[in-house]
Formats: C-alpha cells, sequence, structure tokens
C-alpha cells in the first residue's frame, strides 16, 4: 500500500482541537440565537405568510444596504435570482455565457434556464476564483468584435455575459474582471450566492456588475430556509425585476393581466422573517467565522502535507467555507473517507462543470488551474457555532 506523506492522526487531532468534542461535526450548519422565532410566529399570529408582508419589504431594504446596492429582490433560491439577473443582463437562447468551470452546478443550470450555453473558463490560486487575465487573453484568441456584440469565432455564438463567482466566500478580483468586461463590451452578472458580508477593496460584493445573486439555502451564513436576492444599482432594472418574479402581473384590484412570461420566484414573507432575524446577527457569525479561520490556520500550521486556505490580498472574506489544500491529489480520498469515517465531515471540491455529462460539449478555455484546485481542495467543518 502506497505511504502517505500526510499525518492523518495529526491532521484529524489538530481539526478536532478546533472542532472540539467527539461527535459527528457538520460542515456547515445554521445559528438560531436571535428573534427568529419571534418574526415566525408574528407571520403566523397575522397570516401574512405567502409573498407579500412587511418582512419581505424590510429584508429587502436591510439587504441593499448590507450589499452596499440600491436595490435588493427577494427570491425563492439564489438560483432563480441568477435566472432573472441573466434573462435582466439579454442572454438569450443559443448564446454563450462565460463561467468558471470551478462552481456549484446552479451557476451553470441557470444559464441553460434561459437557453444558452455556459462557456468554461479556468480560475485562480488566489482567490479560486475567475481567472481575469487568463479571460483577457482568451477572449483575444477566440472573440470576434461585430456590431451587434463580441461572437465566438470557434462555435459563431453570440457571448453575451460573464458570472464570476466568489468560491467559498473568498472574492474574485473584480476590478481587474470589471476593467476586462469594459474592455469587451460585456455585463456582468455577479454570482454571490457563497460571499454575503465579503469585502473586495473594502465594498461588499453583488454590485460590482450590472446585476448580482445572493444565496440564502439553509447551508449559507445567513439563511431564509430557502431564499435568494437579486441586487442592483439601477432602479429600472429592480423594478422589472420584481415584476417578472411576480409572474409578470400588472398590477390591479382584482384582474388577472400579464403582460409577459413571468416567473412564481418571490420570496414567502414567513422566509423573509427568518432573514431579518439572521441578517441582524451577520456581524456576529463574520466575526466567529473569523475566529474559526484563525484557530484553523494556526492549528494546522505545523502539519506537513497540507496548507490552510486563507483570504485573498485586499479582501476580507466572510470564510462561509473553510478549506485546506493538499500537497499531493493522490492523498485527498484517503483523507476524506478518514475524518468522515470520525465524524468530522469533510468534503472535495464540486466536480468541475467542464467534466459533467450534461456539459461535455460546451466550449472551454484551458483549464489547468481550475482542474488543478479541485484535486487538491478539501472543505472542513465551517460553522460559526464551532
Amino acid at each position: 500500500m502506497e505511504v502517505l506523506q500526510l499525518d492523518l492522526d495529526r491532521t484529524y487531532q489538530a481539526l478536532r482541537d478546533v472542532a472540539g468534542g467527539d461527535k459527528f461535526v457538520p460542515l456547515h450548519e445554521p445559528q438560531f440565537g436571535g428573534r427568529e422565532w419571534s418574526y415566525v410566529k408574528e407571520c403566523l399570529d397575522t397570516g401574512w405568510v405567502s409573498s407579500v408582508g412587511s418582512y419581505v419589504d424590510l429584508f429587502e431594504q436591510m439587504l441593499a444596504e448590507i450589499c452596499g446596492v440600491r436595490h435588493a429582490v427577494a427570491t425563492t433560491n439564489g438560483t432563480a435570482a441568477l435566472h432573472i439577473g441573466l434573462l435582466i443582463a439579454g442572454v438569450r437562447p443559443n448564446d454563450e455565457v462565460v463561467i468558471p468551470t470551478l462552481t456549484f452546478i446552479a451557476t451553470a443550470n441557470a444559464v441553460n434556464y434561459c437557453g444558452a450555453v455556459p462557456h468554461f473558463v479556468d480560475s485562480e490560486w488566489s482567490t479560486l476564483g475567475l481567472d481575469a487575465a487568463k479571460l483577457d487573453n482568451w477572449l483575444s484568441e477566440i472573440g470576434d468584435r461585430r456590431e451587434n456584440g463580441l461572437y465566438n469565432r470557434q462555435t459563431g455564438r453570440r457571448l453575451a455575459a460573464v458570472v464570476p463567482m466568489h468560491t467559498f466566500g473568498h472574492p474574485v478580483k473584480m476590478q481587474d474582471l470589471v476593467a476586462v468586461c469594459s474592455k469587451w463590451g460585456l455585463p456582468i452578472v455577479e454570482d454571490a450566492a457563497e460571499s454575503l458580508g465579503s469585502l473586495y477593496l473594502d465594498n461588499p460584493l453583488g454590485g460590482w456588475g450590472l446585476v448580482g445573486a445572493v444565496s440564502f439555502n439553509g447551508n449559507k451564513i445567513v439563511t431564509t430556509g430557502g431564499g435568494g436576492a437579486i441586487l442592483t444599482n439601477d432602479a429600472q432594472i429592480a423594478k422589472r425585476a420584481k415584476h417578472i418574479t411576480t409572474t409578470a402581473k400588472v398590477p390591479h384590484a382584482w384582474a388577472f393581466v400579464h403582460d409577459e412570461i413571468g416567473y412564481n420566484y418571490r420570496l414567502p414573507n414567513i422566509n423573509a422573517a427568518l432573514g431579518c432575524a439572521q441578517l441582524e446577527q451577520l456581524p456576529g457569525f463574520l466575526a466567529r467565522k473569523r475566529q474559526l479561520a484563525v484557530r484553523y490556520a494556526e492549528s494546522l500550521q505545523s502539519i506537513d502535507g497540507l496548507r490552510y486556505f486563507c483570504e485573498p490580498k485586499n479582501c476580507a472574506s466572510n470564510y462561509w467555507l473553510h478549506a485546506v489544500i493538499l500537497d499531493e491529489p493522490r492523498e485527498r480520498d484517503e483523507f476524506l473517507q478518514y475524518m468522515n469515517a470520525r465524524g468530522l465531515m469533510t468534503r472535495p471540491c464540486w466536480t468541475l462543470m467542464s467534466e459533467l455529462e450534461l456539459f461535455s460539449n460546451c466550449p472551454s478555455s484551458d483549464l489547468t488551474v481550475a482542474r488543478n484546485i479541485s484535486a487538491r481542495l478539501v472543505n472542513i467543518p465551517s460553522s460559526a457555532t464551532l
């Protein structure tokens, strides 16, 4: 049997020193220590539990302020928010949308909901996210500028948008990406599903592009049970987003008139109530996440064969999911089996989108770095409760 370079016993003990106890530790679980019961009970007592209610409005206001944007439109989940963001950005059937191959499948699914084709590009080690410089070089190679937009000369399809995703809450170099997308005339639809509370150059994420999308799934840093939101600084975009996420119903006291294809994507008031209580606690969640990052970094620094992944330069990450990078890809599966068998939930990075059978025929650039990250990265227990 091949001898592993990584001392799994020492690594396990180092992780246990942080996670504590000897019980099962999940990867990420929510924490309800604020006014959740009170706000949800008010919805039940008053009967305002569906997609209209005061908590929806309050949730959107609170979220817009936290994310540094003028408008937020609450949705049923982050994928729905991303879908609407792409539609609003002008993505049409048979267009191509540039996304990182290293992302959760929701990013690629939202592109397909528009009838468009994902176009996969590489990531960079410093952020785990989309590599703006490499994208610029790739567009120089395959881009064909025409009067009505940028086209992929290899496929003949229009390149309609770029979707950066902030992996595990670590910000993409958005300043560089904004410059690249401006150069090529491509709108940015920012997938900020994992990055609520993260800062890049002292600015929140989600508002760097034309629209952004955030998620409040049960495993996110703040949860509404299931939910998401569209972020924008454009009042007309916000108005249209609210309209088409509400079945495109024209306001009227009793008539049901719909003026375009719409979607039943609005967040219920009872979920928004939960979200308001969670947003009130966000500073505390972020502080505990950072304390956890410090403890992990200290506990793992003497372990040969891996390194703890720290936030990129000029960033304040929310550390949604903590991660270690193994020196040897061949040790990853043994690491996962060892830790999970002993009650420490760990998981590998997502299967790269370009390696899924359903996306096997999609266009892509060179993906060397993303493949390397995927082979060596492991997420470790990350709850703010640790």
